[in-house]
């Protein structure tokens, strides 16, 4: 009887250690800072400031301080590129120039927000730290008096009424067509979406321009804090739809489902199920419109006008706002009323981060991250559907235990 010498159908062959590579490359490291790479970093830098300041003083003597920066930043580049090129490979080189170039980036960023932050409070701080400021308007008071006398209560009054009208319109108008564009949709979708993209260019004069003509003119509206309102309401509307929009796309299709899987309707599903879980990225949309309309002043000025006085009607007469009193401020030579503009613009800034601190504590946390009065509520509601069945089998006599102990099929054989 011979033996078969067809192949094993189905047959498992382990590598032997020939067939292992000879060298398994590690792998690269795209976080943290090493000892090596803070020298190379140091010696780039001190290299391209070398090289810039030879250039700049020595061969072309150029006094430009802005391309002084520019050039020392691209040569530093180079120079950290040829460093890190001595000891690393391809794929290691790009990650760190790709990684010189975001934090740079931050820095740049957050060093802006800083000067701008840090300059106006400095500015400002003659005019801040007069409690009348606070208190008083500028009914009393002049270009030649002086920081204890007058104040900016009227404007701080008329944008906070300005931008409460605004929201009470803008929200739930720009939340619900962001539903209609993310739930309803067809090509009248398609259209409106459009309109939002094209309005989030809108310049702000043209805004205030529409407002002008179309309400005021024709005497619909008088002059007033009101018509201020609407112009705000058309810079705000585009950038609350659109980051609606995004937000609610993110929401997951599986809650939806499932959701009208147990019988829920269309209406009954985005109330209990797409909205509360976008609640997060809502209140971030509403922020962002917030922070475009609080600080806007174009609109304001040809729909609202100048004004000295408390004003707390605002659908009669002119109603100024922080942003219109900045610029009604500093246009004056004098210097106390330079630092009252500064010291508005502080405030401002001040009124603008309360308001995003309050949005971020009613608007709660992601979804899956619930709160302590979250956590409570959901036990609370637990306890209460605990008792609520527990009373429903009482009243019809059955209980866990009669449950448990019901014959099953394999009793009912036996």
């Amino acid at each position: 009887m011979t033996k078969s010498t067809a192949p094993i159908v189905g047959r498992t062959f382990l590598p032997t250690k020939t067939d292992a590579p000879a060298a398994i490359s590690t792998r690269r490291k795209l976080r943290g800072l090493r000892l090596d790479d803070v020298f190379d970093i140091v010696g780039a830098f001190a290299s391209s400031w070398a090289l810039t300041w030879l250039l700049f003083g020595w061969l072309t003597g150029m006094q430009s301080s802005v391309a002084f920066v520019v050039v020392n930043f691209v040569l530093f580049l180079v120079a950290y590129g040829v460093i890190t090129s001595l000891k690393n490979r391809r794929e290691e080189i790009k990650d760190r120039i790709i990684a010189v170039l975001l934090a740079s980036a931050g820095t740049i960023l957050i060093s802006a927000l800083l000067f701008v932050v840090i300059y106006t409070l400095g500015r400002g701080q003659l005019a801040l730290g007069h409690v009348n400021f606070f208190t008083q308007s500028m009914e009393q008071a002049g270009p030649l008096d002086p920081l204890t006398v007058g104040g900016i209560i009227h404007a701080v009054v008329g944008t906070l009424i300005q931008i409460t009208i605004a929201l009470a319109i803008t929200i739930p108008l720009g939340i619900t067509t962001a539903v209609f564009l993310n739930e309803i949709g067809g090509k009248f979708a398609k259209f409106v979406r459009t309109i939002a993209d094209a309005m989030t260019a809108l310049p702000s004069i043209v805004a205030g321009l529409f407002v002008l003509s179309a309400f005021i003119r024709s005497g619909i509206v008088p002059r007033s804090g009101f018509a201020a309102s609407l112009a705000i309401t058309v810079m705000m509307l585009p950038i609350v739809i659109r980051a609606s929009d995004v937000v609610l796309r993110l929401v997951a299709n599986n809650l939806r489902e499932a959701s009208l899987a147990l019988g829920a309707s269309k209406w009954r599903t985005v109330w209990h199920i797409v909205l509360p879980t976008a609640r997060s990225g809502l209140v971030t949309a509403v922020i962002l419109g917030t922070a475009r309309g609080i600080g806007e002043t174009s609109p304001v000025l040809l729909t609202s006008g100048i004004s000295a006085v408390m004003n707390f009607n605002p659908f009669a007469g002119p109603m100024i706002s922080l942003p219109l009193q900045v610029f009604d401020f500093v246009k004056s030579p004098e210097p106390t009323m330079i630092a009252r503009g500064f010291g508005t613009a502080a405030t401002l800034l001040l009124l603008v981060l309360v308001l995003f601190v309050l949005a971020r504590t009613f608007g709660g946390k992601a979804p899956g991250n619930l709160t302590k009065r979250g956590q409570r509520a959901v036990q609370r509601q637990s306890l209460e559907d605990q008792a609520r069945i527990e009373a429903a089998m009482a009243s019809t006599g059955t209980t866990t235990k009669t449950r448990s102990a019901a014959p099953t099929k394999r009793n009912r054989k036996k």
